[in-house]
């Protein structure tokens, strides 16, 4: 059974645990990628990056976008929501029905 982990800073992976995610608090972006690269290899079905690590990480998180595991997703951390994982959403549902039936004309 593939296993789900999150990636971020203490204050926003912590409370994670709780729902029996493994959580990984990086204090730099080269700890997360060496985290990323680690547990990429360890049998996680789905690994959470907070925002902002996902958008400093973003050359190491293209190494794995044509796996079909693991699913690498973009979520806000405790700093607010820098949009990037509803821009994920976006540009996935484009790809896959070839229009942008979410956001129209915004």
């Amino acid at each position: 059974m593939n296993k789900i982990g999150i990636i971020g800073d203490a204050d926003s992976v912590l409370g994670f645990k709780a729902f029996g995610l493994d959580a990984y608090a990086c204090l730099s972006k080269e700890e997360a990628a060496a985290t990323l690269h680690r547990i990429v290899k360890d049998d996680y079905g789905i690994i959470f990056i907070t925002e902002r690590y996902f958008k400093e990480l973003d050359d190491e998180i293209a190494k794995y976008v044509d796996l079909r595991i693991p699913a690498i997703v973009a979520i806000p951390g405790s700093d607010g929501s820098y949009g990037i994982g509803l821009s994920n959403v976006k540009r996935a549902v484009e790809k896959a029905v070839g229009a942008d039936i979410l956001f129209g004309d915004e």
